[in-house]
């Protein structure tokens, strides 16, 4: 029998189904004890809630990129919502117990997010799901919704796969997951991906037809899902397995040292990370220092402010951690997906385009300079700390930027608090403006590092979060390709390095095409690394130009894709 699903997470996984039963969570027996006592109960849930997440956010964070760990800590800050609680609290007044109170605010959020048509609302209402589940399995004293200890080669099938049920896997165990719900985008996906293990989601019936114990063939890459797989099927798969094994042993050459070309041509390789913990995790990929620190981990899973010695703290780890390579740090990047309740942001029509990054933090000139202060001195020691700020569409914002920081070091200095007096000041280009005006920026910039998660998505009109337009959101149309390329040479022109650290950084199709245009150093999350090695070690510039002017030939994205992967190597 064949289940046809979506391939969210590449790679086959074969074994035998072991399908998630969702516990109950039946509260019609539980008496309403008060108004003030069913506040109380339920503050103490929310409590115990944030909690459990984030002690799995941290867990997540320090095994894998700090993106993944945001989802979990966003949940800490949904849960807290003040609107929300203010519902439930109405509710409870009204004479429900807390269970049926939270029960009822929740469904109205998820309702409401489901039928928003947005992709990214669609993601809420998973979250708002799970949360309302784990917090009715505290408010009840049942076991929150978790994966059980299964036995080796086991195939996950639930009808959801919910961040707090796929984060507690046990990597070596779990083969596969299935699940009838989700698609590329939404978070079981992303989690799915960052553990490597293959996934299928939105393969209906799954839940009801699988069988535990019965054989499953997983194929992430094709979103098909084989149950009781005949022998020959059996045998295809296994060999497809066994090559996407030699595969990842091959990579394992690529684990350390620089990235050099077949001609010899070196070029800097850095790692994305977002939390202190995933240094290890770069050190372990030979990163040569850190291109990009996502520093929202530190405002996310709370409920204010960090302070200033709260960040100086989480920034010097980073920095002895690198000892003398370089930690380049962006600077708060609030806004777009991530909005955080206590910092009273308003609620915008398409937050994209909005107050976010460097537009946030010069309107909040208060949240902006405890950061840089905190920045400043965690780069007394080592001198290695560079500071690249995000969303610039403009020199008068990187002279703003410059202007606020020169005016931190004096305030630091006149306190007699050491301070890195020559830090950097970067851009990052991932505004179709920036990327327009790099000839200017590049006269102000000390380096440019090239975002193209949102580049890709600002210069095409295509929500990268979008399932229903993905194929729109193409890193190789030629209006991007041509774009980075100026990029790159305004800053060559300037003498100002350039890095790339978007996800096309670690696309083996695309990496030739950024080593002809000239870039300086690639930045990628950890376990991307090695594959970006093994890719710049098979080309020599020459080749790289001419499928580079073969690629800005092309009409369309269509046919640059079909090009590159044609001359993968």
């Amino acid at each position: 029998m064949l289940l046809q699903g979506v391939g969210v997470s590449p790679g086959v996984g074969i074994g035998r189904a072991v399908v998630i039963a969702e516990g109950s969570l039946d509260y019609t027996q539980v008496h309403f004890a008060g108004v003030q006592q069913e506040k109380a109960r339920l503050r103490t849930a929310v409590q115990a809630f944030a909690q459990r997440t984030q002690a799995m956010a941290d867990a997540l964070r320090a095994r894998l990129d700090g993106q993944e760990a945001d989802i979990l800590a966003s949940q800490i800050l949904m849960a807290n919502d003040p609107a929300l609680l203010a519902q439930t609290d109405s509710r409870i007044e009204a004479g429900e117990c807390a269970e049926a109170a939270l029960d009822a605010v929740c469904a109205s959020y998820i309702q409401l997010f489901a039928a928003a048509g947005d992709e990214l609302l669609a993601q809420r209402a998973a979250d708002i799901e799970d949360i309302r589940a784990r917090l009715l399995a505290i408010l009840l004293g049942r076991s929150e919704a978790s994966i059980p200890d299964v036995p080796p080669g086991t195939v996950l099938v639930a009808w959801d796969l919910t961040p707090s049920m796929t984060v507690s896997v046990n990597r070596e165990n779990v083969a596969a997951f299935v699940a009838e719900c989700g698609g590329m985008t939404s978070h079981a996906a992303i989690l799915a991906r960052a553990l490597g293990l293959p996934a299928v989601l939105g393969a209906a019936g799954a839940a009801s037809v699988l069988r535990r114990g019965e054989d499953v063939v997983v194929d992430g890459g094709q979103g098909a899902v084989i149950v009781s797989p005949s022998g020959a099927e059996l045998a295809r798969y296994r060999k497809k397995q066994e090559e996407e094994k030699r595969q990842a042993e091959a990579l394992q050459a690529y684990r350390a040292g620089p990235a050099v070309s077949a001609r010899g041509q070196r070029y800097a390789l850095y790692a994305n990370i977002g939390g202190v913990g995933q240094t290890v995790a770069a050190d372990e990929a030979g990163a040569e220092g850190v291109g990009l620190l996502r520093t929202e981990f530190l405002f996310m899973g709370r409920t204010s402010l960090p302070t200033e010695e709260e960040q100086y703290e989480a920034y010097a780890s980073v920095s002895r951690a690198m000892g003398d390579r370089p930690a380049v740090v962006r600077t708060l990047d609030i806004g777009g997906d991530k909005a955080l309740p206590y910092l009273g942001q308003e609620k915008e029509e398409n937050p994209y385009l909005g107050r976010r990054g460097i537009r946030y933090c010069l309107a909040r000139p208060e949240v902006f300079r405890t950061q840089l202060r905190a920045l400043l001195r965690a780069g007394a020691e080592r001198g290695n700390i560079r500071l690249m700020l995000p969303m610039v569409t403009g020199v008068q914002e990187l002279r703003a930027a410059r202007t606020m920081l020169e005016q931190e070091k004096q305030a630091l200095s006149a306190r007699g608090v050491a301070f890195d007096g020559a830090i950097s000041l970067g851009v990052m280009i991932e505004t179709p403006a920036a990327a327009v005006i790099a000839d200017l920026l590049a006269k102000e910039a000390d380096f440019f590092s090239i975002g193209t998660n949102d580049l890709v998505q600002y210069i095409l009109a295509a929500d990268r979060g979008n399932a229903d337009i993905a194929e729109l959101y193409a890193p190789c149309h030629p209006a991007v390709l041509r774009s980075i390329r100026d990029v790159i040479a305004a800053g060559r022109a300037a003498d100002v390095p350039v890095c790339m650290c978007g996800e096309a950084a670690a696309d083996p199709c695309l990496i030739p095409l950024w080593m002809a245009f000239g870039l300086d150093s690639f930045s990628a999350g950890p376990s991307a690394l090695p594959e970006v090695r093994r890719t710049v070690s098979r080309w020599t510039e020459e080749e790289a130009l001419c499928t580079a002017k073969e690629a800005l030939a092309c009409p369309d994205a269509d046919a640059v894709r079909v090009l590159l992967a044609a001359r993968r190597r």
